[in-house]
């Protein structure tokens, strides 16, 4: 049965289309703005809407600077190894808090909760870092921060909410903790980790303050994001202290040009758009083989 078209529905069709529209615009052009910089010609004015003397020169020249395959290879290698260490581990945990006969689970999973609202400061954390020797080490980008107390929440709620009857029929048929745990909990939970997956990836791509902090010398370990971090505040430094000293200089010849700042930018963004459609399939695929039909 078609539903009658009224005067009201029309007018709430349109204004919602015409809401949701305004809200897509304030969200994407952003982004779109960043892009049209980084194919304009440092020569033209700020372009707002299309980009204006159109080339690739900024990203030729951006991928021709003698770091950035390092650093992007030093990206690309704690994402994936941080992503796939922090699920396996958060998992692991989580399911061990699900499970009641764990030696003082709830004495310990308070004190992981309690990590979510307090924590050490910043001159513990290094000096903890640094007995450790982790300090310009490619690892002080993965190890302090392979257990999230959030993502564990996440993931014990989640296993409690699994039928109990297909591990306890895994059980009766001689399966171990560790079998049940790889074999039938993880194939499960494949929606709250492609989940964790989106938030960990995201979280270690767009990292710089620890390579600021923790590796900042060691400059065969330095990332892509925080290559732009200095790339940006070392041009800032530059125009401010021109200011000071009252040097007129055409901002045009910098030697941090406005719009390689926006090619690095658009350089560390667009791998991030291009994994949310890859995980969400994967999200999707994961609700299809962990439904459970009673």
């Amino acid at each position: 049965m078609a539903i009658r078209e009224t005067a009201a529905r029309r007018g709430f069709v349109i204004c919602n289309t015409l809401f949701f529209a305004v809200v897509c615009f304030i969200f994407a052009y952003p982004l779109w703005y960043v892009f049209i910089q980084s194919v304009s010609s440092g020569e033209s004015v700020n372009a707002a809407w299309l980009p204006q003397g159109f080339t690739f020169t900024n990203y030729r020249d951006v991928l021709k600077m003698p770091s950035v395959g390092q650093a992007a290879f030093i990206s690309v290698l704690r994402t994936l190894l941080g992503t796939s260490c922090t699920v396996l581990a958060c998992m692991l945990l989580g399911y061990l808090f699900s499970k009641q006969e764990m030696p003082c689970r709830k004495f310990l999973y308070r004190t992981l909760v309690i990590t979510m609202y307090l924590n050490a400061g910043i001159i513990p954390t290094y000096l903890t870092i640094r007995a450790y020797g982790l300090l310009n080490n490619f690892w002080v980008y993965i190890l302090p921060g392979v257990v999230s107390a959030y993502y564990v929440i996440l993931i014990k709620t989640y296993v409690e909410q699994l039928p109990a009857s297909v591990e306890e029929s895994a059980m009766l048929d001689g399966a171990g903790t560790l079998t049940i745990f790889f074999k039938i909990i993880l194939p499960m939970s494949m929606p709250i980790m492609a989940t964790i997956a989106i938030y960990a990836a995201v979280h270690q791509w767009n990292a710089w303050w620890d390579n600021h902090i923790y590796a900042f010398s060691n400059k065969n370990i330095l990332t892509l994001q925080y290559m732009l971090y200095r790339y940006l505040t070392e041009a800032e430094r530059i125009i401010r202290e021109m200011k000071e000293f009252g040097v007129e200089v055409d901002m045009s010849t910098l030697v941090t040009p406005r719009n390689i700042r926006m090619t690095i930018t658009m350089v560390t963004v667009v791998p991030v758009l291009f994994v949310y459609p890859f995980m969400q399939r994967y999200f999707v695929k994961g609700i299809v083989i962990g439904a459970v039909k009673g």
